[in-house]
């Protein structure tokens, strides 16, 4: 994934009620449960089907770090769909989003204005229009470079211009350089 769509998954995982299966064969169980069959989960993994029916049960219990790290992104992805989904609309359509990050930040304005990049660290709360866009963007398959073309945009709105109050004559804003990123619901 990307720094920032990684940022929004770590966001919606904040709203799950009950953590994640913890050891390697209770997460298989649940992917096999999830996929319906141990041949779907074995080709998602890349793995075996016979390794996925030890695992099962049982047999083996510690993966290999590369399919530890597959096998969690993969039950990450399908824990709590409903929950998931309600964090989603919630922020899109009432509460919004809130933006933590440390970044080179810049703008493209007139000729006499400073607009020379410099890092910022900012904690933005970003409107519900805003938080829809990049979850629709992100749910289309949006690469790093438009989520933050899109998170920009929503910078440029909400922080340099303040809502239409000042710096109305600013054209684009530059999100780059990115030290920290992180998205609260």
């Amino acid at each position: 994934m990307s720094l920032i769509g990684d940022g929004l998954e770590a966001a919606v995982h904040k709203a799950f009620t009950r953590p994640t299966p913890r050891s390697a064969p209770a997460q298989m169980r649940y992917l096999v449960k999830q996929l319906k069959s141990t041949k779907a989960a074995a080709q998602t993994l890349r793995i075996s089907q016979r390794t996925v029916e030890r695992y099962v049960k049982d047999q083996i219990k510690k993966p290999r770090p590369d399919l530890a790290a597959r096998l969690q992104r993969e039950v990450n992805k399908r824990w709590q769909p409903q929950i998931r989904a309600r964090a989603r609309a919630r922020a899109a359509s009432t509460d919004g989003i809130v933006i933590d990050t440390r970044a080179r930040l810049g703008y493209t304005a007139p000729v006499g204005s400073t607009d020379q990049d410099r890092i910022r660290h900012l904690t933005v709360a970003l409107p519900p229009h805003h938080a829809a866009r990049l979850f629709d963007a992100q749910e289309a398959g949006a690469t790093d470079q438009q989520l933050q073309q899109i998170t920009a945009e929503a910078l440029k709105e909400v922080y340099f211009q303040d809502g239409g109050r000042r710096a109305g004559s600013l054209e684009e804003v530059r999100f780059t350089d990115i030290e920290h990123l992180e998205f609260d619901l």
